[in-house]
């Protein structure tokens, strides 16, 4: 059962990932708490190693010097696409396991527990099996084998739960567990060669777009779903779990709904102005079915997000394409 409310006026927060495309709307979240800069330190990979022992020793003993840290908010991962999964599962598993292996160790023997502190892991809907029945629901975790494609990454991420909850049994550890669905908004990945499918989706038609491109190729046949979380609300649901929770309960961070790779990209096409009318996106999309479509549905049951933390998600989807497609061209120019 939920703890009263954690009391961020004298929180000292280690935010991993803090500046990456989720960490900037955590900390965005915890500055509305209250949590103001100087007690928020975000690890940066060219000072500290997370998936090396030492490194996040280091980490630790750095943060906020001998007072140490409160609250750890563990957001790094190595993730990328159905592409980057396949070429890089080795990479994928080790630095996913090894980054939250050394960082729950390290939360036991650094004193966060004696200080009353609280480690908040952010996991993956990658996790779930594959045939998951739709909505997925946080019991059926361990109803089979994740998708092959992303396996390797869903599983490290399935570890550390586990983690979590033999270090919550063994020595107190207080701890939260959430599984956001698909992110996307401000400050994503648009790499073609990692990024996820919104993030694609839009560069792929905003450079056809400005090379004059009459037609664009998109992985798969469309047929798989999905559904998106805006991130600012799944960055409020990741800081109410850390400040309510004690124990990681798995909880679903989503929006509630699914559509279609196919509606997708229409849509996209649409709101970027590749492809505005019916006719035109027939004629501008080209479908590469030699490609894998991955999972074949995701959509979340969100009910115990509602009933554990009071959460529900709060920016419609087509207003929230509409910021992130604003975003990437404001910034298309920083893009590499």
């Amino acid at each position: 059962m939920p703890d009263p409310m954690l009391d961020w006026s004298d929180a000292r927060v280690i935010v991993t990932g803090g500046a990456g495309f989720l960490g900037r709307h955590v900390i965005a979240e915890l500055e509305q708490r209250g949590v103001n800069a100087d007690r928020v330190f975000v690890p940066r990979r060219r000072d500290f190693d997370l998936t090396d022992q030492a490194g996040v020793e280091r980490l630790y003993d750095t943060a906020f010097g001998a007072d140490g840290a409160t609250v750890v908010i563990h957001l790094a991962a190595e993730v990328g696409g159905i592409g980057a999964n396949q070429a890089n599962p080795g990479r994928y598993f080790y630095a996913n396991m090894a980054m939250a292996l050394h960082l729950i160790e390290r939360a036991r023997t650094s004193g966060l527990i004696e200080r009353g502190g609280r480690f908040c892991q952010v996991g993956t809907i990658c996790a779930y099996p594959k045939f998951t029945p739709v909505p997925f629901k946080e019991e059926d975790l361990w109803n089979g084998y994740p998708e092959e494609t992303n396996a390797p990454y869903g599983v490290a991420k399935k570890a550390a739960w586990q983690m979590l909850d033999a270090y919550r049994l063994q020595y107190g550890l207080d701890c939260s567990f959430v599984l956001p669905v698909n992110l996307y908004g401000p400050w994503d990945n648009f790499d073609l060669q990692s990024s996820h499918v919104i993030p694609a989706l839009i560069r792929k038609c905003v450079d056809a777009m400005d090379r004059g491109d009459e037609a664009l190729d998109v992985w798969g046949t469309g047929s798989a779903s999905r559904e998106f979380l805006y991130v600012a609300d799944a960055a409020s649901g990741i800081v109410r779990a850390c400040e309510t929770m004690i124990e990681p309960t798995p909880i679903n961070l989503g929006a509630s709904f699914e559509i279609t790779i196919r509606d997708l990209t229409h849509l996209i096409a649409k709101l970027t102005g590749f492809a505005p009318t019916d006719d035109q996106i027939e004629r501008r999309i080209r479908w590469d079915t030699s490609k894998p479509d991955g999972q074949p549905r995701r959509c979340l049951d969100t009910t115990r997000a509602r009933d554990l933390l009071g959460w529900t998600a709060q920016t419609p989807f087509e207003e929230g394409l509409e910021q992130t497609i604003r975003w990437f061209r404001e910034h298309q120019g920083e893009i590499e």
